[in-house]
């Protein structure tokens, strides 16, 4: 055994030296590492070294790359640092517009609030669109509480929306009838950057008008001043906001026909005893369903329903509508006889929580007098109309602003954006069209404050009423094409969420829909102008008194204009408008075409208005440029009177329903 042993470890030894020479041959090249000659080399150990090294360099060549990955170009991002300071135009608006101890005055307050506007909102306002409201329908232990989750931001918005005034300035009255101009410029820098916040202000201020305008002639006022001390306060802890809840499953514009919510009076049976609607103002109970309730989290709200008589019969119509207000909670917090059913699932506003809800005997006060709901609440439509234009030039403002920032730096084809003659003339198009929108805008928050004032005569008022449909029907088209054209300069990145330049397009497509589609409101033009429709049509372009207490015809306004060689396009214009009324053949024609007179009825205001603008001491040469463009682009789109006559209409019908089959199983 030990002569076996002693004479196979000399083999052994040989072939195992042998084997470690053949992988060392095998894992390095003899150029870059020779074989050592040691008898104790062992070619495993280095192949583990080299394995080592190899990780390193290519940890090395890992960190190599991410520096000069961030040696590689990056696009300065656009920004807005104040939106008042920086919207030249809107300054020299107020300036001219507004008395000197005013502006002075005004103009402080909103450069402050743009600083804020262009810091801590805009950090809020994206982070209400990163973390949209949700429903939690039960508690842990199966109660359903139906309670509507927000986000820290979007409550956030309440405490500023409070501090800042934003609905109290136009009740406190501080500056007479140039409050509503002040509270309207501070919304406008507000809204494109509140988070949608400004959708329930818009109907806070609704309601707070429907309340002022109410009290006066019922006796209403006990039970709706501690309401209207709570939409007006500046205290965060006392600001209230309102819903208005009309929308049901029937309709949405054509309430008169669309609305089977019942309110059942109250009787000596019912249980007063409800803790969650102890308040001493409850006249009704309401039963219906609304489809929508926006800014569901609010306070309060404003809705209509069909009193019930004593059989139990409602009256069908407008007629049958009454106004009713009622508060959401009860002192102990619990929903009053309200049921959330969902939250809408939504294009655009999901910052918004927007919910279908149930009235299960929930209870309410009569507002004025029964069956007059629908004059009642048009207060309201006044004031959130104004919001949805609010919100519109304050979109278009926005896009154009960061878009205007951008062009001083990209850079393409080797040339910054803004040396682009072609970029300029677009973005200079949606800044014409900006501008336009904003004098209108403002021209109509003049009118109302001086309605608020009592200082509006016949003439005014019939102003007001035609244009505030009129403002809001034209913003909120313009808005979407706008922000959609602004959005495509900035290319791809326009189209990245990352960004939230994406979130201002799907937020103003809600514009034309809201408080009315582009159809509906100019039907309601018609009806603000008739029967009086071409005197009428001349009020309107003239509503505005110079500075001799008189009214400014808008055929002298263009006589007197510096732009010349633009007086008879606008004069002909002015009169083809008017002449194209008084030749109508017979009504149908005018509900057919008020779309088409609609827009051209806002064109021309639009060109009055720009016009003014140019003539005025304080105008500057863009100001000029700014009138010629609108006017030679023409202010008509207006067809011949048979383009809308009945054949017409049945060749238009022919064309969209050929080949249509029914749908509806039978």
């Amino acid at each position: 055994m030990s002569c076996f042993t002693l004479q196979r470890c000399p083999a052994n030894l040989l072939l195992r030296r042998k084997r470690n020479a053949q992988l060392a041959l095998q894992c390095f090249s003899s150029d870059t590492h020779p074989v050592p000659a040691r008898s104790d080399f062992d070619p495993i150990a280095t192949q583990r070294k080299r394995e080592k090294q190899n990780q390193t360099s290519a940890v090395e060549k890992v960190k190599s790359s991410r520096s000069q990955n961030d040696r590689l170009f990056v696009q300065a991002q656009p920004a807005i640092t104040n939106p008042y300071d920086q919207d030249t135009y809107l300054q020299r608006y107020l300036k001219r517009t507004l008395p000197v101890e005013v502006f002075v005055e005004v103009s402080k307050d909103l450069s402050e609030f743009g600083r804020r506007a262009g810091g801590e909102l805009v950090h809020l306002h994206r982070q209400c669109e990163l973390e949209p409201p949700y429903l939690r329908k039960y508690d842990p232990w199966g109660n359903r509480v139906d309670e509507i989750v927000t986000s820290p931001a979007w409550k956030r918005m309440h405490d500023i929306a409070a501090e800042e005034g934003l609905v109290a300035i136009a009740y406190e009255r501080k500056y007479g009838q140039w409050s509503r101009i002040y509270q309207v410029a501070k919304n406008y820098i507000f809204a494109s950057t509140s988070g949608m916040y400004s959708c329930p202000l818009a109907m806070t201020d609704g309601a707070a008008k429907i309340i002022e305008s109410t009290k006066k002639t019922t006796d209403d006022a006990v039970h709706l001043d501690l309401a209207f001390s709570h939409l007006t306060s500046r205290d965060p802890q006392q600001f209230w906001t309102s819903g208005q809840w009309m929308t049901e499953r029937r309709g949405g514009s054509d309430v008169a026909n669309g609305t089977e919510t019942t309110a059942v009076p109250l009787g000596p049976s019912v249980d007063c005893d409800r803790s969650a609607v102890d308040h001493p103002y409850r006249t009704h109970q309401l039963f219906g369903n609304k489809w929508f309730s926006s800014a569901t989290d609010s306070n309060m709200t404003f809705t209509l329903a069909r009193e019930e008589d004593a059989d139990g019969c409602v009256t069908k119509g407008t007629k049958g509508l009454s106004l009713f207000y009622l508060e959401t909670r009860g002192h102990d917090n619990l929903l009053n006889g309200i049921e959330i059913r969902t939250l809408k699932n939504k294009l655009g506003t999901r910052q918004l929580p927007t919910a279908e809800l149930s009235l299960q005997g929930t209870f309410a006060r009569l507002i004025g007098q029964p069956g007059r709901g629908v004059p009642t609440i048009s207060k309201m439509l006044t004031v959130t109309r104004l919001h949805n234009a609010i919100s519109a030039v304050s979109y278009m403002r926005r896009i154009l602003t960061l878009a205007r920032d951008y062009a001083s730096k990209r850079i393409a084809f080797g040339t910054l954006l803004k040396d682009h003659p072609l970029h300029m003339r677009t973005l200079a198009t949606l800044e014409l069209e900006t501008r336009g929108a904003m004098l209108m805008l403002f021209e109509v928050a003049r009118l109302l404050g001086l309605e608020e004032t009592g200082k509006a005569d016949s003439r005014e008022l019939q102003a007001l009423r035609v244009l505030t449909p009129l403002l809001k029907l034209y913003t909120a088209k313009q808005a979407v094409w706008v922000v959609s054209e602004g959005l495509e300069c900035f290319g791809g990145q326009g189209f990245i969420e990352d960004t939230g330049i994406p979130n201002i397009l799907r937020d103003a497509q809600v514009l034309p829909i809201w408080e009315g589609t582009t159809n509906v409101l100019a039907l309601d033009v018609i009806r603000a102008l008739t029967p009086d429709l071409p005197d009428g049509v001349v009020n309107v372009l003239g509503s505005k008194k110079n500075e001799h207490g008189s009214y400014n015809d808008p055929f002298d306004l263009v006589a007197a204009s510096p732009l010349a060689w633009t007086n008879l396009a606008t004069k002909l214009n002015l009169l083809k408008l008017i002449d194209w009324q008084k030749n109508a053949p017979h009504p149908d024609m005018l509900t057919t075409s008020a779309r088409d007179f609609a827009y051209t009825l806002g064109l021309h205001y639009i060109g009055v208005l720009l016009l003014e603008a140019a003539n005025n001491g304080m105008a500057k040469e863009t100001d000029t440029f700014a009138a010629s463009e609108w006017i030679n682009r023409g202010m008509s789109i207006l067809k011949n009177p048979p383009s809308y006559s009945d054949a017409d209409n049945q060749a238009n019908t022919s064309l969209v329903m050929e080949g249509y089959t029914d749908t509806v199983s039978v």
